[in-house]
């Protein structure tokens, strides 16, 4: 049977599995998306590891300013783990809900 037929078919879409399997589907992308762009965002709003320019120029920061900006990005390079794990987590159930359901 081919694709159009079955797309042509009523039986193939009044189906509640294959339903069920497109809500699936459109939720896991969905979610993925938003994960992506979340981790696209937290990984641009980190602080450069090389020193470039600032390590030529002495610049004096207090005990409290040092620590901030640390606290800061550490929380942002957590929070963009967090996400990556996230969205590989979701890509593989993604695989796994294509694999099972035809």
């Amino acid at each position: 049977m081919t694709i159009l037929n079955m797309l042509a078919n009523r039986e193939f879409w009044d189906n509640s599995q294959y339903q069920t399997y497109i809500v699936v589907c459109i939720i896991l992308i969905a979610v993925m998306f938003i994960v992506a762009l979340a981790a696209i965002i937290f990984v641009l709003l980190q602080k450069s590891n090389s020193e470039g320019i600032q390590g030529i120029t002495a610049t004096s920061e207090t005990f409290f300013g040092k620590h901030k900006g640390k606290s800061i990005e550490s929380k942002l390079k957590r929070w963009s783990w967090i996400c990556l794990a996230i969205l590989g987590v979701l890509a593989i159930a993604f695989y796994v809900v294509q694999v099972i359901a035809p």
